[in-house]
């Protein structure tokens, strides 16, 4: 899992302390911090004219360092300190001593090729100054490229907003250097825009602080999962692979429910069957060729199709109608003990009542509301929390299951804490139907014995990358054709 782990700013503090700790010094840190930045600058602008924005605590101090070995790499460069040079402390301040080159105000006129933002880190934790705002916006304003230290400045680490809220200043970097793990901010929206390209630097911190920490936020990436990945195996078959079933809704709204079967069966589901109204049967029928189709009658006929233990999980709210007759339906899932993933209209269902919901659930259930179903089940929850993660944390403990709220940095949520941020959602992703397929993508993992907080993740990523394969044009249809690429890049 090396890698996925994402710190928050208090635990980045403490990996910092660990580290010095067990006695790698803390001026070693920061040169090696300052060395990163200097690494992508001049793979970038090689022998440019760099200027570099220091401010007064150890972000600064990186920009002390970065500044130096510019210079003695052959770069043109100058600091424009931002306060007192005098009032700095600690290694900011032996960093201010190496340096022997120009140092000056922070001006507009800077006639630069890049701009290293060392002004504030993710330590920040007060909006900045109207002194700072106005330097930050002729920044942005200014068609000069942006190197930013550790967080742009002006960016919560932990949120990925600015630090006095939307309409708030914050640099835009073109790329950002953080150091050891990335934090949450440069993943959530918009720190994500902010931070533009973001480059993990190795400054010699030890995994090893890591067992101390014990992190629960990670970055959705392979690495996460793909050790539980379910490979076939040689010697399978079909029977092996589980069998999903994806519920219909009637005649007029079977598309969803198709979209949904097919990622189950792309995704590399044994069997995959649509269980359909009986008004929608051959509608359902005069479409699907590998996929069946399975009659049934209402909940009770729903319940009786499940009865066939077989039939190891469930995906249904795509195209389903909102009201008593799918809560029924639903029901008759949840009872049944097969995997089920609810999605749409079997969440809009119970807007009147969610804890009716939310007593049936089991911990092989994956719920994958976009922002406004999220909203309709657990009310509130998004005002109230600072971020997407804290919600989708809070709603997984009152559902008793994996919660997956959808959009361009998807979370899902384990009730035990545990959060993924997923980032490689393309924005052509946003298209009618997408939904429904990870719905049933999800659904088919859960068929082959992922975990629930597995499946959730890996089929979310593996809907980006079928995405950006696909491209520009994508519809839902799309996405599941381009699994079997995706899946074998992956392998």
């Amino acid at each position: 899992m090396s890698g996925a782990e994402l710190l928050s700013v208090a635990e980045m503090a403490e990996a910092d302390r660990l580290a010095v700790a067990s006695g790698l010094p803390s001026l070693t840190l920061m040169e090696n911090a300052g060395a990163a930045v200097v690494d992508e600058v001049t793979k970038r602008w090689p022998n440019a004219r760099v200027a570099v924005l220091c401010g007064p605590g150890n972000n600064g101090g990186d920009g002390y360092v970065a500044a130096r070995l510019l210079k003695q790499r052959g770069s043109t460069v100058w600091v424009e300190a931002l306060g007192d040079t005098s009032a700095l402390t600690g290694d900011a301040a032996e960093m201010f001593k190496r340096w022997d080159g120009d140092t000056r105000p922070i001006t507009r006129a800077r006639k630069a090729d890049c701009v290293v933002d060392a002004l504030f880190g993710a330590w920040l934790s007060r909006p900045l100054d109207m002194n700072v705002c106005f330097i930050v916006q002729m920044l942005n304003e200014s068609s000069v490229p942006v190197i930013a230290v550790d967080v742009p400045s002006g960016m919560h680490g932990d949120l990925g907003c600015t630090m006095d809220g939307p309409d708030g200043m914050c640099v835009r970097a073109l790329a950002t250097v953080t150091f050891f793990r990335k934090k949450p901010g440069h993943l959530l929206m918009p720190g994500r825009i902010y931070c533009g390209e973001t480059i993990v630097a190795d400054i010699w911190i030890p995994d090893s602080v890591l067992e101390t920490i014990r992190p629960l936020m990670f970055e959705n990436v392979p690495e996460l999962w793909l050790s539980r990945f379910p490979w076939p195996r040689a010697d399978a078959h079909k029977y092996d692979r589980g069998h999903t079933v994806v519920v219909s809704g009637p005649a007029h709204a079977t598309g969803a429910a198709r979209l949904a079967a097919r990622g189950a069966l792309r995704i590399g589901t044994g069997l995959v069957s649509v269980a359909s109204p009986l008004n929608a049967v051959g509608i359902n029928a005069a479409h699907l060729t590998a996929i069946m189709v399975k009659p049934f009658d209402g909940a009770k006929g729903l319940s009786a199709l499940l009865a066939d233990k077989r039939f190891n999980a469930v995906a249904l709210g795509p195209g389903l109608g909102v009201g008593a007759e799918t809560q029924d339906l639903v029901a008759a899932a949840l009872g049944s003990g097969a995997a089920v993933v609810l999605d749409a209209d079997a969440l809009t269902s119970f807007v009147d009542n969610p804890k009716g919901l939310f007593t049936q659930l089991h911990a092989n259930c994956v719920l994958t509301p976009h922002a406004g179903e999220f909203e309709r089940i657990f009310p509130g929850v998004l005002k109230r929390t600072q971020t997407k993660l804290e919600a989708a944390r809070e709603a997984a403990a009152q559902a008793g299951c994996v919660v997956l709220l959808k959009g361009p940095d998807t979370i899902i949520a384990a009730p035990d804490g545990r959060t993924a941020i997923n980032a490689n959602a393309p924005p052509f992703l946003a298209t009618a139907g997408a939904g429904d397929v990870l719905a049933g993508m999800i659904a088919g993992l859960l068929a082959q014995g992922m975990n629930a907080f597995d499946a959730a993740c890996a089929g979310t990523w593996l809907h980006g990358e079928a995405a950006k394969r696909f491209g520009l044009g994508l519809i839902a249809e799309d996405i599941p054709e381009q699994l079997p690429a995706v899946l074998q890049a992956l392998r």
